[in-house]
C-alpha cells in the first residue's frame, strides 16, 4: 500500500497514509512532474509533509484550497503541522453569490423496512419515549422507562427516557430552544409512543410546552404531571401500558429510501477523515439525494473556511443569503462571547494531523457531496425540503447529534478517527476513517472507511454503506443502541437563573 497521498494537483503537501520514517524519498507529482522528495523528519500517519518549498506567509494547500499561511520558511520534506502553520482566516467576511453547475440525477428507488406513521410521517425504530419537561424529574422519568420495559410486546423495540438539565431557570433563547427540541422530539416518527413528563411548576411546564408541540394524535402522546399524582412513577407505568398497546399496533412494511431524513456529523477527526469517511458520506448523501431522500449537515463552526463551497452550491440566491446569516450568526455568537473564532481543533484532532480550522473545515464539508443546497434551517427547525439541507447547531457532539435528530433525521452518520461511544436520540452510525481504530474499537464502530486507502474503491464503498444504512433503517441495531446508551443534549447559550 501507497505510504502517502497528494489529494489535489494543485497540493504542496502529502498526507502520510502511514507514519513515513525520516530519510525516506517518496515520488512525487510537483507542477506536472515527477519528484523524488526526501522526508526530513518523521511524518506522522494522518499528517502532512511538504512537497516543496513554502516561503514563510506562504500559502499551506491541501484539498487543493489554503488551509493556511506558513508561520515560517518550510523545506521539501519538512513536518507541516500547528508548529509551522496558522490559520489565514480572519472575523466576519463579506460573501458574493457565485453558483456552480451541479449535475443532478436521479436514480431508481429502494425501500426499506420501516413503519408508516399517521400524517405521512414514517419512522426506523417503534419505540416509547419518556421525555422530562424539567431535569428535577430526570430520575423519575428513567426509573418509569426502566420498570415499564417489562411490559414491552410485540413489534414495540424498548422504552427509553431522555433526561436533560433544562426546562426551567432559564432566559430568553435559551428556553426557547429547550421548548423546540423537546416538541420535536416528542413529534418524531421514530417513537410510536411518547409520554411527557412535568413536573408542574417549571417554565416550560406541560402547558406552556403544548402551543409548541401543535397537534398530536391523543392515543400517542401522554401528558403526566408529577405534582399532581400520588405515585408518578407507578401512574406513569400505567400510562406507558396503553402506549404499547398502541404502538404494538404498528408493523415494519416497504417504504421508500425517499422517506428517510439521514444526518452528518464528524468528530474527532484525524488526517484520514477528508480522505475516506467524509468523502464517503459525501458520496451516500448524493445517492441519497439522487432517489430522493434528504441529509442534514450541520456543526457552523466547522465550516468556517469551506463556507464558499457550500454557498455556492445554493439552489437560489434567497439560499445564499440564508447561508451567510447561518455562518455570520454563528461567528457573532463566538464574537458576542469574547471567544476567538477560529480556535476550533481540539488537542485529538490536532493529535490525528489537523492543523487549522480550514484544515478541519475542507474535510468535514466533504459528508455534503456534491448536491445543491435545497434548505437551511434554524436551530429547533425542522427538515422541510427533500435534498442537501444545512442545520445550524455547535460542533459538539452530542448538542449537535440532538439538533440532527430534533430536525427530522431518522439515523445520524457520525464520522470519527478517535471513536467515541456516545449516543443520540435516534440510531447514530459510528464511521471510522481508519481501520485501526475499526480493529481496536469493534464495540464503538458500525462501519470502517479506512479500507478506502487499502483495498477498496469508493464505488464499492458507497454501495456497501448504504445497504447498511438500509438495514439499520429496517431495524438493524447499531453499537450504541446495542450497548444501550442513548444521550440527548441541548444547545445552552445564556443564563442561568
Amino acid at each position: 500500500m501507497q505510504n502517502f497521498l497528494k489529494i489535489n494537483d494543485n497540493d504542496n503537501v502529502v498526507v502520510a497514509l502511514n507514519p513515513i520514517p525520516a530519510g525516506e524519498s517518496l515520488a512525487v507529482e510537483v507542477q506536472g512532474q515527477t519528484k523524488s522528495v526526501t522526508a526530513l523528519e518523521e511524518i506522522p500517519a494522518g499528517h502532512k509533509m511538504a512537497i516543496c518549498d513554502i516561503p514563510e506567509g506562504g500559502e499551506v494547500i491541501k484539498y487543493g484550497y489554503r488551509i493556511g499561511n506558513a508561520k515560517e520558511a518550510i523545506k521539501a520534506g519538512a513536518w507541516i503541522h500547528t508548529h509551522n502553520v496558522k490559520t489565514a482566516l480572519g472575523d466576519l467576511l463579506e460573501y458574493s453569490y457565485e453558483p456552480v453547475p451541479v449535475e443532478e440525477v436521479k436514480t431508481e428507488d429502494v425501500t426499506f423496512m420501516g413503519f408508516n406513521r399517521p400524517g405521512g410521517k414514517v419512522g426506523v425504530r417503534n419505540e416509547i419515549w419518556v421525555i422530562p419537561t424539567v431535569g428535577c424529574v430526570n430520575n423519575v422519568a428513567t426509573e418509569i422507562a426502566k420498570r415499564a420495559n417489562a411490559f414491552v410486546k410485540g413489534t414495540v423495540e424498548e422504552v427509553i427516557a431522555f433526561p436533560h438539565p433544562y426546562g426551567c431557570s432559564q432566559m430568553g433563547d435559551d428556553q426557547e430552544h429547550t421548548r423546540k427540541i423537546l416538541a420535536d422530539l416528542i413529534n418524531h416518527p421514530n417513537a410510536g409512543g411518547v409520554l411527557v413528563l412535568g413536573l408542574g411548576c417549571e417554565n416550560s411546564n406541560i402547558d406552556v410546552l403544548k402551543p409548541y408541540i401543535g397537534d398530536y394524535d391523543e392515543n400517542r402522546v401522554k401528558f403526566v404531571v408529577a405534582q399532581e399524582c400520588d405515585d408518578e412513577i407507578a401512574e406513569s407505568v400505567e400510562v406507558i401500558k396503553g402506549l404499547i398497546d398502541y404502538a404494538s399496533g404498528f408493523e415494519r412494511e416497504p417504504i421508500s429510501v425517499s422517506k428517510l431524513v439521514i444526518g452528518m456529523k464528524c468528530g474527532g477527526s484525524d488526517g484520514l477523515s477528508g480522505i475516506t469517511a467524509n468523502p464517503l458520506v459525501g458520496r451516500f448523501s448524493d445517492k441519497l439525494i439522487s432517489k430522493g431522500g434528504t441529509t442534514i449537515l450541520t456543526e457552523v463552526p466547522e465550516m468556517f473556511g469551506a463556507e464558499t463551497i457550500l454557498m455556492n452550491r445554493c439552489a437560489n440566491r434567497e439560499l445564499f443569503d440564508q447561508t451567510v446569516d447561518l455562518i455570520n450568526d454563528f461567528k457573532n455568537y463566538f464574537k458576542s462571547h469574547n471567544q476567538t473564532i477560529y480556535e476550533n481543533p481540539s488537542p485529538g484532532n490536532k493529535k490525528g494531523g489537523i492543523s487549522t480550522l480550514e484544515d478541519k473545515s475542507l474535510g468535514c464539508t466533504q459528508k455534503s457531496g456534491s448536491a445543491k443546497v435545497r434548505g437551511v434551517l434554524q436551530y429547533g427547525e425542522t427538515v422541510k425540503t427533500p435534498g442537501l439541507n444545512l442545520l445550524s447547531a455547535p460542533g459538539n457532539d452530542l448538542v449537535a447529534a440532538t439538533a440532527l435528530a430534533a430536525a427530522g433525521a431518522h439515523i445520524v452518520l457520525f464520522t470519527t478517527g478517535r471513536g467515541t461511544p456516545f449516543a443520540s436520540p435516534v440510531p447514530t452510525m459510528k464511521i471510522s476513517t481508519n481501520s485501526r481504530l475499526a480493529g481496536k474499537k469493534s464495540n464503538w464502530i458500525d462501519f470502517n472507511a479506512g479500507v478506502l486507502v487499502e483495498d477498496k474503491t469508493m464505488a464499492e464503498e458507497t454501495e456497501a454503506l448504504f445497504n447498511y444504512v438500509v438495514e439499520v433503517a429496517s431495524g438493524k441495531k447499531v453499537c450504541s443502541e446495542a450497548a444501550g446508551f442513548h444521550d440527548m443534549a441541548i444547545f445552552k447559550q445564556g443564563v442561568t437563573l
